[in-house]
């Protein structure tokens, strides 16, 4: 089959590898419909490259059609139209039961002292092949595998494999309700559907990024806007000139480690990508910096005794964090990875009205075949061409 594969940072390529088997009885093989190109896997293209091996096999938001089963998948059949979380989780430990799947102990990844695997996303995370492919074995499938209805295009439920379920864990990890004010920084994928979900929920939002195109799609779904270039180092003041002088009630960094304004940083993460494996990957995990200017200017702009909500992915362990102003803020924080299967009940149910009330069947910019994805990431990556969000259709 063709599939997208990691050769080094930067070089992404759609090559032939062999097709998925079944492997465990717990196992499902399906043919990849649609496949999104995640803001994580610009984490791939670069800052993690001393966790990954030249051929793995990428990508994490995939939908298609059962192929086959293994001897203990009762609930799937072939024919049956799913979506794949990122999560590999069990549904069956004591992680699981809590609503944390991507804590689940069963897949856990000890050695590194990591969570849960994820599809298509390095040592970290277990290596398991990706599904920016033609075919996807989906471990632990009778739980994971999301059965949607047939009819509706794949935008309207693909992304039901990442984007919907963190933004829509950011945004109840926020804590907000109707009337109060929420600020997003970052308009990108996550950013974009976080508000489209808070904004549907009734909550005042604002959104803050410095690309003029992706302000201008959530200004178009409702939201009040903040371009951080014009701003400057006045983010802040913005905010709390349109919230009373407070602040934000809760703010969300959709950004993570991608935020601009570090050069020194970025210059560390391609040294590190140049050192042997052996050596880059303990300094990643014990002494890897981040960009922190949308961390800091969330911890800025939320108001006193507000709540942070980070679904933008870090990765260093020695960053600076302004822990004298968190507690005199009396601040609230909480993060992680979102737990797909703990929120994909309630989106889906959303998701099955007629109105699409998220503009999820608008929502990707790019649809694109496997063979355009080594651009793609380029491009992805640069913000060009208006792109905010891919879907690969094998």
């Amino acid at each position: 089959m063709r599939a997208v594969t990691w050769q080094g940072p930067k070089h992404m390529s759609v090559e032939d590898v062999p097709d998925p088997i079944i492997k465990e009885p717990t196992d499902a093989i399906i043919r990849v419909t649609s496949s999104g190109l995640c803001g994580s896997d610009l984490h791939l293209y670069e800052p993690l490259a001393p966790f990954m091996t030249p051929g793995d096999v990428v990508g994490h938001e995939p939908m298609g059609i059962v192929e086959e089963v293994g001897s203990s998948v009762t609930d799937l059949k072939a024919g049956d139209r799913v979506v794949v979380p990122f999560n590999v989780a069990c549904g069956e430990c004591w992680m699981c039961e809590q609503g944390l799947m991507s804590q689940c102990e069963t897949t856990q990844n000890r050695e590194h002292g990591t969570g849960a695997s994820f599809l298509g996303y390095s040592k970290l995370y277990g290596q398991v092949p990706g599904g920016q492919a033609e075919y996807l074995n989906v471990p632990y499938a009778g739980f994971g595998a999301i059965k949607v209805p047939e009819g509706p295009p794949d935008d309207r439920f693909v992304f039901l494999s990442d984007v919907l379920p963190t933004a829509w864990q950011a945004v109840e990890y926020a804590g907000v309700q109707p009337g109060q004010t929420l600020l997003v920084l970052g308009a990108g994928p996550i950013g974009d559907m976080a508000a489209r979900v808070a904004i549907h929920r009734g909550i005042d939002v604002i959104v803050a990024d410095r690309v003029a195109h992706r302000l201008a799609r959530v200004a178009s779904r409702g939201a009040e806007v903040i371009n951080i270039d014009e701003a400057g180092d006045q983010l802040a003041e913005e905010v709390r000139s349109r919230t009373n002088g407070r602040g934000a009630d809760a703010v969300i960094d959709a950004v993570g480690l991608e935020a601009h304004g570090s050069p020194a940083v970025e210059l560390t993460h391609k040294l590190v990508g140049k050192l042997p494996d052996a050596i880059a990957q303990p300094f990643m995990k014990k002494a890897g910096l981040d960009r922190l200017s949308a961390l800091t200017s969330a911890f800025d702009a939320v108001r006193r005794g507000g709540t942070v909500s980070i679904s933008g992915v870090y990765g260093g362990a020695v960053d600076p964090i302004p822990m004298m102003q968190l507690f005199d803020k009396q601040l609230q924080i909480r993060m992680g990875q979102a737990n797909v299967r703990r929120w994909s009940d309630d989106i889906l149910e959303l998701l099955k009205k007629d109105e699409d009330v998220l503009g999820v069947e608008s929502f990707a910019t790019h649809h694109l075949p496997l063979d355009e994805a080594p651009q793609a990431y380029a491009d992805f990556r640069d913000k060009s061409d208006g792109m905010v969000k891919v879907v690969f259709n094998p």
